[in-house]
């Protein structure tokens, strides 16, 4: 395993982030299990949930399952860098209830113990902003953060799905109080999808935040799914079948999976890889629903990518350019 620094801080952390959407909706509690145990016996020491993860009425599910697993023992929790995130309503449907959401400091306080109670633990290393709150100031919120670090619920602050004037506002506010502020942010980040680019991405190196993107394979678009089609009759879905119903869409992809066959590269694997190469990317979320998914996100951390399969890269997906230059003069 490969490990880098997240962000300007001195945490260690793996250059691959296990993310656990899956575990609950889509992946039972026993194989979850099972695959936090295969990515800590690799050295993935970076997981990833949010308190909403399971949904609908499971909302919390998910970090009930990262907890049962702490509760194993046998080091993993002492292991673990665990990051989660508040925002989303935990109201179950019918019962919505005032400050049950978003980033109030009274929110704040409730969403942290709720968490610590479910993911088994007496605290979280990275305490995540899962979108901006427009109505909250940050000068609340970083009052909420500083108490609970005080207490040591918490060590670190991340965003997510924040843009980039949002990581400057609230960095700026957090050093005027004397804090760390931002750590992280979590984008939406992969070949297909290259806005953040633009903006988000240099605010983050600008103050020192690590970037952890999330959907390296843009929903599976990015994984092979036109040779899946033909070779195994397997129809896409989601945000997949989406894409490939627009005809330029589809004869990127086309070309992309073409490429990558010229060079004996698998797509879902050189997805991965060349987020490893993007500037200031601490580590993209893989979400793998099963052993073997997981085994195949662990290949791109040995795959090099040659200057031609890079170039290759960026014409079939040709990044938006720098800010201001991409939108002025």
């Amino acid at each position: 395993m490969k490990y880098t620094q997240l962000g300007r801080t001195g945490l260690k952390v793996s250059r691959l982030v296990l993310g656990t959407m899956n575990f609950g909706p889509q992946t039972d509690e026993p194989t979850s299990h099972g695959i936090l145990d295969a990515a800590l016996d690799a050295g993935l020491n970076f997981v990833d949930t949010a308190n909403v993860y399971g949904w609908g009425e499971n909302k919390g599910r998910t970090e009930e399952i990262i907890g049962t697993w702490f509760a194993q023992g046998g080091g993993r929790r002492e292991k673990t860098v665990l990051a989660t995130k508040v925002y989303g309503s935990m109201s179950r449907e019918g019962e919505t209830w005032p400050n049950e959401d978003r980033l109030s400091a009274l929110n704040i306080r409730r969403a942290v113990e709720a968490s610590l109670k479910r993911l088994q633990t007496d605290h979280i290393d990275l305490y995540q902003f899962h979108h901006i709150d427009r109505r909250t100031p940050f000068e609340e919120i970083w009052q909420a953060v500083d108490v609970l670090i005080q207490q040591g619920k918490i060590l670190y602050a991340g965003s997510s799905n924040f843009p980039g004037y949002k990581i400057a506002q609230a960095n700026e506010t957090a050093a005027r109080r004397g804090m760390v502020g931002l750590v992280s942010e979590q984008c939406l980040y992969n070949l297909a999808e290259r806005r953040a680019e633009m903006e988000v991405i240099p605010a983050a190196q600008e103050y020192g935040l690590g970037v952890i993107p999330w959907s390296p394979l843009h929903g599976g678009v990015l994984g092979g799914v036109i040779k899946k089609e033909v070779e195994g009759g397997r129809r896409a879905s989601g945000r997949a079948a989406d894409a490939l119903a627009n005809s330029t869409v589809r004869t990127q992809i086309q070309a992309y999976e073409d490429l990558l066959e010229k060079h004996g590269l698998e797509p879902g694997e050189t997805a991965l890889a060349w987020l490893l190469t993007r500037p200031g990317v601490t580590g993209p979320i893989v979400g793998p629903r099963t052993a073997e998914q997981l085994d195949s996100a662990l290949r791109a951390l040995e795959l090099e990518l040659s200057e031609e399969v890079l170039t290759g890269l960026d014409e079939i997906f040709p990044g938006p350019g720098p800010s201001p230059e991409a939108f002025a003069w």
